[in-house]
């Protein structure tokens, strides 16, 4: 995992994020719900699946009084949205790999929306397990530099339990766990006061693919703006080795 930093990422995604806060919140919010209805009830510590969920919302600035609130909303409704989890796999310009998580509660509208980004920006949508095999569900943690000691902060995801130890980027240190170890080493972590600009299980591509094409590296920034902004896309994983400023119309 090692020479390679995402942490460019990560940030342009939260500069966007932070732009359209309501919608952030909306997503998480949903993917908290759906966490108590499938993944075993409201309490964290029987349900993981809501425990990545609560670490997501609070890297993301969602109010303690929001997720309580949603959970226990979720907890006490048998109804709820019929929400469903698709996930919609594709290549962007360039063969770019693209990994799309979806939370639909109408199959055919996310399906038509999905393809119909692809076919715009010069991608195409492709069949289950064309690109995962690039990818590999791990933890990410994301801790700023500022104020914390390499050495310390190694030292301490490692005896947590993490799995790999990221210091490349210029601003932050990626910690990688387990998928099962994601909340076992978040919590040992918050316990020793780090604070985390970025907490998720997320996909993670095994190689990375740069696009030389100025006109092909704009469509590809386009295709990740537009599903990213979709209401029914929880999350984008892509194998983009992005620049730093990506070039944009």
């Amino acid at each position: 995992m090692s020479g390679h930093s995402k942490w460019s990422t990560i940030k342009r995604k939260k500069e966007k994020t932070d732009g359209a806060r309501a919608k952030v919140f909306t997503k998480i919010g949903r993917e908290l719900a759906v966490a108590v209805r499938e993944g075993g009830g409201a309490d964290p510590a029987s349900n993981s699946k809501l425990r990545e969920c609560i670490a997501k919302a609070k890297a993301n600035n969602v109010p303690n009084e929001n997720i309580e609130r949603i959970i226990k909303k979720a907890a006490g409704s048998a109804d709820g949205d019929n929400y469903e989890t698709i996930i919609y796999e594709g290549y962007g310009p360039c063969g770019i790999a693209v990994i799309v998580e979806t939370l639909t509660d109408n199959r055919n509208r996310t399906a038509g929306d999905i393809r119909h980004y692809f076919d715009k920006f010069g991608g195409n949508l492709g069949t289950q397990g064309c690109v995962s095999f690039m990818f590999s569900k791990k933890g990410l943690l994301v801790i700023e530099k500022e104020d914390n000691d390499e050495d310390k902060v190694m030292e301490d995801a490692l005896e947590a339990g993490a799995a790999d130890f990221n210091a490349d980027s210029d601003d932050v240190y990626e910690i990688y766990t387990e998928p099962d170890d994601f909340g076992t080493v978040m919590e040992a972590l918050a316990a020793k006061g780090y604070e985390f600009v970025s907490a998720d299980v997320s996909e993670i591509p095994s190689t990375y693919t740069k696009i030389d094409d100025e006109e092909a590296a704009v469509k590809m920034q386009k295709l990740l703006d537009i599903l990213e902004d979709n209401d029914d896309v929880q999350n984008v994983y892509h194998n983009w080795d992005m620049p730093d400023e990506p070039d944009e119309d």
